[in-house]
Formats: structure tokens, sequence, C-alpha cells
């Protein structure tokens, strides 16, 4: 039976995680078809839901704007998969062709459900300020369709150009965004003014939209992490293939601490707190030891990468210490303590990509 990565493994020395290219003609063409069918759909989506419901708001429940977002979600998920599926013959994405279908398949479901997530959100936020500005002002034929029409256009478009060029520190910019977005948003549309007195968790507590967000965000952030390892993998076994990572195992090492992460990051959404505290504190206690684990061995895993990266990640493993000893002192609460953690482990995700685009550039000079 053929190895099927054999395809890759001869042209692994060619791959290097260097930053995404400019966007092809190709997929500019495609980004602005995409989107001009998706203002089409809206133009006559929103004539028909002001002719059906006539004298809607703009933000709220029941509103022209819950109609918009849901419309936004369903036109960014065709839009993401799209552009997803198409690229991977795209330059620098050849490897993704090598990769097992259900390995493909869980990366482009978490691609298109954090697209569709942000869309949602982005969309909410656009009417809610819109309806501060306009106060009292309801959907007439004319602005419904306008509006549904740029909407979904920018929701088609910007999807499509997103996921059309999907590299390492691209994802992880989206990674970092989509939890910071998804958590605030939690934070800010939360039922209880006081929770952040109890803990981070207590988001995803409540029987409201807050928690579902909240556990939702964890959820697909979780499954996105899943899908970073298998870019990092990529690009660390190309930086190996090349005899600048010098531990051969690091493509391995990395990716699977990355996904152990990103299954408990999930567990935290999947389990809420009061759904059963064991398991719950267990999958988070767990993804900060195991962030731990890969600081502590990092110097080693990851011989090769520059000196001021392994510095950079000393001063987030001392941060990291010094936060539990505080914690522990009492100087902070659990929730400033579960803000910290997790800010110091998307942090460093962020400087690990950053570095290992500048070391594949400076080597390949």
């Amino acid at each position: 039976m053929p190895d099927p990565l054999a395809p890759a493994a001869a042209s692994r020395a060619a791959v290097s995680p260097t930053p995404a290219p400019a966007p092809s003609l190709r997929v500019v063409n495609e980004a602005l078809t995409a989107g001009l069918a998706a203002a089409a759909v809206g133009v006559l989506l929103g004539l028909v839901i002001s002719a059906v419901w006539p004298g809607l708001p703009l933000s709220g429940t029941g509103s022209f704007g819950s109609a918009s977002a849901l419309a936004a979600g369903v036109i960014a998920a065709a839009s993401t998969g799209t552009g997803y599926w198409r690229s991977r013959h795209s330059p620098g994405q050849e490897w993704r062709l090598a990769l097992p279908r259900w390995k493909f398949t869980i990366n482009a479901v978490s691609v298109v459900i954090v697209h569709t997530i942000l869309a949602i959100l982005a969309t909410i936020a656009l009417y809610y300020i819109l309806s501060q500005g306009f106060i009292g002002l309801t959907m007439e034929p004319f602005w419904a369709a306008l509006l549904m029409a740029v909407n979904l256009f920018l929701a088609a478009h910007l999807s499509y150009m997103s996921a059309s060029r999907m590299t390492t520190q691209r994802m992880s910019t989206l990674l970092v965004s989509f939890i910071g977005i998804g958590a605030l948003t939690s934070t800010i549309t939360a039922p209880e003014a006081d929770w952040w007195t109890y803990h981070f968790s207590q988001l995803g507590t409540f029987d409201t939209l807050s928690s579902w967000i909240f556990n939702g965000t964890l959820i697909a952030g979780g499954l996105l992490v899943t899908t970073f390892a298998v870019y990092v993998a990529n690009d660390l076994r190309a930086l190996v293939d090349r005899g600048i990572l010098t531990n051969a195992h690091a493509p391995r090492t990395v990716s699977t601490v990355f996904v152990v992460m990103g299954v408990m990051l999930a567990f935290v959404g999947i389990v809420p707190v009061d759904v059963n505290l064991v398991v719950h504190n267990l999958s988070a206690t767990g993804m900060a030891v195991v962030f731990l684990g890969l600081l502590i061995a990092a110097p080693r895993v990851l011989r090769g990468m520059p000196r001021t990266f392994f510095i950079t990640t000393w001063g987030f493993l001392a941060a990291l210490v010094i936060s539990v000893v505080l914690f522990v002192l009492g100087y902070f609460g659990l929730t400033a303590f579960e803000i910290i953690v997790f800010s110091l482990v998307f942090a460093w995700i962020a400087v690990f990509i950053r570095f290992l685009g500048l070391t594949a550039q400076q080597e390949s000079v």
C-alpha cells in the first residue's frame, strides 16, 4: 500500500514557513465573484425579509440584524469551505494534498467554523453599533436590500480571501483573534455583572447566549489548535529537512503537544464547570501543565531556533511560574490567574510562529 505522505516527502526541502505571498489574480477574481453572488442573494433576502416582517428593528432579538447575522454565517461557511478546498493547489499549499482525508476534513471544518462564528459576531456588533446611532430606525425595503447585500458581500469576500491564503502565521493570528473576540463578547453579554468575582469559567455556566458563545469559542478554538498543529508540523519538518533544526523529532513532538492542548481546550468548553467540575478542571489544568512542559523542553526540542527565541521563552516560563506563586499567595484571584495563563499561552504561540518564519527567512538568504 503506497505511503499517503510520500508525494510530500520529495518536496519538503523546498517548503519553508515563509509569509503568505500576495493573492493571485485567480484568488482575487474568485473572491470578488463570491462576494457579488452573495450580494445578489442579499438583495433578494433583504426584500423578502422586509416584505414578510415589515418594520423590523436594527438590533436585538428578532431583529433585522439577527437575520443578517444568520445569513452572514451561512454565506461565510460556504465561501470559506470553497476557498480553503480550492487553495490546496496554490503555491506553497501543495503539501495539504498529501494529508489523509480525515485530517484534511478536520482542518477544513475548524477553519469553516471559526470564520462562520466571526462573521456572525461581526454582524451582530455592526448592527448593534448602527442601532445606537440610528435609534428607532426600522427596516424599509430599500435599506434592507442594501444593508443585506453589503453585509453578505463582505462575509463572502473576506472569508474567501482569508481561507485561500491560510498559512501557519495567518492561522496563529486567526486563532488568537478568535479566542480574544469570543471571550470578550461573552464577558460583555454575561447576564451577571459580577461573574469575574468567581472564576473565568463562570461565563460558561449561564443558560444564555453568553455561555453559548463562551463554550463555543473554546470548543471551536480547540479544534482550530489541532489544525494549527498540522501547519506547525509541516513548517518544522521543512526546517529539519534543511538542517536548520537539529532535533528530528521536533515536528512530531511540538505538533503532538499542540493537539493535546487543543483537545483539552475543547473539553473546557464541552464540559462546563457546573456540569463536571473534575473533568473541567483537569482539562484546564492539563492544558497549562502541557504548555509548561513545552516551554521547559523548547531549548532541546527546538534546537536551531534563534537565541532570542529561547530567551523570550524563558521569559514566558518565568512569568508563568511567578503567576502561579502569586495566585497561591492570594495576591490575585482565580479569574485573573486564568486570564493570565490563557494570555501567556496564546501570546507565546504568536511569538513562536513569528520566530519560526524569521528563522526560515534568515537561513534562506
